[in-house]
């Protein structure tokens, strides 16, 4: 794993983004066609903001991205569809994104998601780590073995008082209970990780996917068995480390 520590979010979220389309020009140009995952939360805003400046031709990228919540519509303020579809879908001429439907049957879209990802190797996903280091919703303790690309998984608190901190919800009893997420495994099948992590309420958990023993008790330190992955931090959440 590389580290990579920026003065400020902002350049951070340029950094990232560079490299991401450096990467998805890269596959383009080997392949004629990109495969991507996309995360969501606030700690993706500055990257995704830069991501759909860069110069790619979308037309020629698939997308899938990580984790929604169950039984919320895509019009809910906290839907990750309304996230991506308002920041980056409707921005970049894209080939196709594949959307995961809270809103659905939770299992029966995890079996449709795993089919069509499992004919889509990921050349570069693009996540984030959770202040508890869940990787997507891969909450402590993770499951590390699974061979599921896609699995109905049940948030602890310390992920739903995340989300209520960001803003997505008016109150903790708002904050849905189970979601659908990308499996760790599937994850780090992505030929290359991007990590982006601002903020310093991110440092602790910055620090222990760093320094503590690879675990599923902090699921994003699996990222360090990964050959290719790069992590971009700010000044304030690389402070712990």
């Amino acid at each position: 794993m590389e580290i990579i520590i920026s003065e400020t979010k902002q350049i951070l979220g340029e950094s990232a983004a560079q490299l991401g389309a450096e990467l998805i020009n890269k596959a383009i140009l080997q392949n004629g066609k990109a495969n991507i995952i996309v995360a969501t939360g606030a700690s993706q805003f500055e990257m995704l903001n830069q991501l759909i400046k860069e110069d790619i031709n979308w037309s020629l990228v698939t997308a899938f991205h990580l984790d929604e919540y169950i039984g919320i519509s895509e019009t809910h303020p906290a839907s990750f569809r309304k996230y991506l579809k308002e920041r980056f879908v409707d921005q970049v001429n894209l080939k196709k994104f594949n959307y995961v439907d809270g809103s659905s049957d939770p299992y029966e879209e995890c079996i449709r998601l795993g089919k069509l990802i499992s004919q889509h190797p990921v050349d570069v996903a693009f996540v984030g780590i959770g202040e508890n280091g869940h990787l997507a919703f891969n909450d402590p303790p993770a499951d590390f073995e699974t061979e599921e690309p896609y699995l109905v998984v049940s948030l602890d608190e310390a992920c739903r008082r995340q989300q209520l901190g960001e803003g997505w919800f008016p109150t903790f009893n708002d904050v849905p209970e189970k979601a659908i997420s990308m499996s760790v495994k599937q994850i780090m099948k992505s030929k290359a990780i991007i990590s982006s992590v601002p903020d310093k309420r991110k440092a602790i958990a910055v620090r222990d996917t760093l320094k503590k023993e690879i675990s599923p008790d902090c699921p994003a330190s699996i990222l360090r068995n990964h050959a290719n992955t790069v992590m971009f931090l700010d000044k304030e959440s690389a402070s712990l480390a």
